[in-house]
């Protein structure tokens, strides 16, 4: 159970089910249109399984998720309730994006960025049949330096393994970097001028890359031009 707070008020009410540590974050999944168990534990990757399952089972008996068997698999999806939270996730992101603009060394994660990227592809831009997307973060540790996106006309996959396929274009630069161009932070044109990013590959596939990713939901907030919430 989540804390009690003993009060009638229905913000109260409401934080007693939503303030469980990855709760919220879940739900930011769900409204984004992960559905299965693996496809929330990618939009968490730090989050355990079994923690996972447990914020589902009770997401479930409070009426905001329901367990849907699907062929094979289990989806969760959003119920009438859950999908009333969609403005209120909105509303905190474009409000961390406007006035919380610290970001440490521990939140840059790659695989939640390349997990996030890979729901933003304009299919009607990239090239037909298999394009791969190769990453190398120069500065990650060695075991989470290079990524690799498959990009197809139905489906976009993130491996963290060499999937064998030939590598149309590779992505060079800072995880940093990257998640400051994804939110919208610095331009990709920029950064590529400035030697940040290194795009190695046929000229025309380079030219036409960063107009692949469509960019965070939260990229064209208004910045307050610097931030003013200290986290503490």
């Amino acid at each position: 159970m989540g804390s009690r707070y003993g009060q009638f008020c229905p913000v109260a009410k409401a934080m007693e089910l939503l303030d469980e540590r990855w709760t919220l974050l879940v739900i930011r999944e769900l409204v984004c249109g992960s559905k299965h168990f693996n496809e929330l534990r990618r939009g968490v990757p730090r989050m355990s399984p079994a923690l996972l399952s447990k914020r589902l089972q009770r997401l479930i008996r409070a009426g905001v998720v329901e367990r849907r068997p699907c062929g094979n698999r289990v989806d969760y999806v959003l119920t009438d309730a859950g999908r009333e939270l969609r403005p209120i996730v909105d509303a905190l992101g474009t409000w961390g994006t406007r006035w919380i603009g610290e970001l440490g060394d521990e939140d840059l994660d790659p695989h939640l960025l390349l997990w996030d990227m890979h729901r933003h592809i304009d299919h009607t831009v990239v090239p037909g049949g298999r394009t791969v997307v190769r990453f190398v973060f120069p500065d990650a540790p060695a075991s989470t330096r290079e990524w690799w996106m498959v990009i197809t006309p139905d489906e976009v996959d993130v491996c963290d393994s060499d999937p064998g396929y030939p590598v149309a274009v590779s992505v060079e630069t800072t995880l940093r970097r990257l998640v400051e161009i994804w939110r919208g932070d610095v331009d990709w044109a920029a950064a590529i001028r400035a030697g940040e990013v290194v795009l190695h590959g046929p000229a025309s596939i380079r030219r036409a890359l960063p107009a692949w990713f469509t960019l965070s939901a939260y990229a064209t907030v208004p910045r307050t031009g610097r931030a003013t919430v200290r986290l503490p």
